[in-house]
């Protein structure tokens, strides 16, 4: 069955969504920084590699998988140094995906609610949004980390953290992510999600799953849901 937030009986409540290739350009950057890292351990991997391989995957299980892959041990504190990088490097390289303001606005204008649910640290996604000045659109106790739970996608808990600060059920939320990883999450915990992604790429499918290739396609779609679910047609400005 359809998650509540999606179903003309239903309710859509609260949006949440994801940071990095979402709202934040970031997986290119922070992805080369890594690469960049690894090749001083002896690493022979490409910028191009390191970004297929390692966009939207939690600090801490890309070590175990880097480990496991490649037959290399990486210190003990090697997330947290690359923690520290990235929240450095943000700060001056951090740039927002194209019509992201302008989509955060429109979500407000149709009276949603939002939130933050990403695998950055909370520091990490504080330097991306005052880089950007996203941080004038998102309120610091809407922003949920992942990785400062110790639950980094695809587990759920991100999600069900976020619906549970605004007091709504997880079947009344929508989440927009740009991986798959991040998908199975909302999936998990029960949410509708819609999957950010250019039309040449595959995708996973699964009921409650749609898609959209840019985010100006995003507060159009929700304006359709809740004109579902509006009685007599009545509809969003």
């Amino acid at each position: 069955m359809l998650p509540a937030a999606l179903r003309p009986d239903g309710a859509l409540r609260l949006v949440i969504f994801d940071c990095d290739g979402v709202l934040i350009d970031s997986e290119g950057p922070s992805c080369r920084m890594i690469a960049r890292t690894l090749r001083e351990y002896g690493l022979a991997i490409s910028d191009e590699d390191a970004v297929r391989r390692f966009a939207g995957h939690a600090l801490t299980a890309l070590k175990h998988e880097i480990e496991q892959a490649e037959g290399i041990i990486l210190p003990d504190d090697w997330p947290a140094q690359m923690q520290h990088n990235l929240v450095t490097l943000m700060r001056s390289e951090a740039e927002t995906i194209d019509g992201a303001p302008a989509m955060l606005r429109g979500v407000a204008a149709l009276g949603l609610p939002y939130r933050i649910g990403s695998n950055s640290s909370v520091m990490e996604m504080e330097a991306k949004f005052g880089r950007t000045g996203l941080d004038e659109l998102i309120a610091p106790a809407h922003i949920h980390s992942a990785r400062d739970m110790g639950q980094p996608k695809p587990d759920p808990a991100v999600y069900l953290a976020a619906a549970k600060a605004q007091d709504v059920p997880p079947e009344n939320c929508i989440v927009l992510e740009d991986t798959d990883t991040g998908a199975r999450a909302a999936q998990a915990a029960g949410m509708a999600c819609v999957l950010l992604r250019s039309a040449d790429l595959p995708a996973p499918s699964w009921p409650g799953l749609l898609r959209i290739t840019h985010l100006d396609q995003f507060v159009p779609l929700l304006r359709r849901i809740l004109d579902s679910q509006k009685p007599h047609g009545a509809a969003h400005d």
